[in-house]
């Protein structure tokens, strides 16, 4: 319901878009076609390692590290895993969905994901350059506590 929901919303903002500028609606639907097709090989070698993630990792495994069974310490893997990673909020989500599946905690994904996109250790160099040593450090370290704070809320939550 929600993706059709999504993919008529879209498809009328698409009309309204066409009926107001053709052109300009054109050049952006091709801006948008190129970087579908940029970030294609990407998404497809992620979704790849996700299958073989599932397919080789025995879901005990997996909870043993997420899981119930899993302790601080599996947190604070799913936490550095998502530091480290640099996959797009778009893959993010379903493998997310993928984990918890497999036996993953609700506060092991939620730091996951909060990890996965606040803090950028691949872009770290940039934030260095742009914001100063001392302030991206900073950031990236408060970020990564407010990570792990938001997973424990939302494990007590849900």
């Amino acid at each position: 319901m929600t993706a059709l929901f999504i993919n008529s919303f879209t498809l009328i903002c698409l009309l309204i878009a066409l009926s107001r500028d053709r052109a300009k609606t054109k050049r952006a639907l091709i801006i948008a076609l190129k970087s579908f097709f940029n970030i294609f090989p990407t998404i497809l070698l992620i979704i790849i390692l996700i299958g073989l993630l599932l397919g080789f990792v025995p879901q005990s495994q997996i909870s043993k590290i997420v899981g119930e069974q899993a302790s601080f310490w599996g947190i604070l893997v799913v936490a550095f895993l998502g530091a480290i990673l640099h996959i797009p909020s778009l893959i993010s989500f379903p493998l997310a969905a993928a984990l918890l599946k497999s036996g993953a905690t609700v506060t092991s994904v939620a730091v996951f994901i909060t990890t996965l996109t606040m803090i950028g250790m691949v872009t770290l160099p940039l934030e260095v350059r742009e914001l100063g040593k001392k302030m991206a450090l900073l950031r990236n370290g408060i970020s990564f506590l407010i990570a792990i704070i938001i997973g424990i809320i939302m494990g007590v939550i849900l």
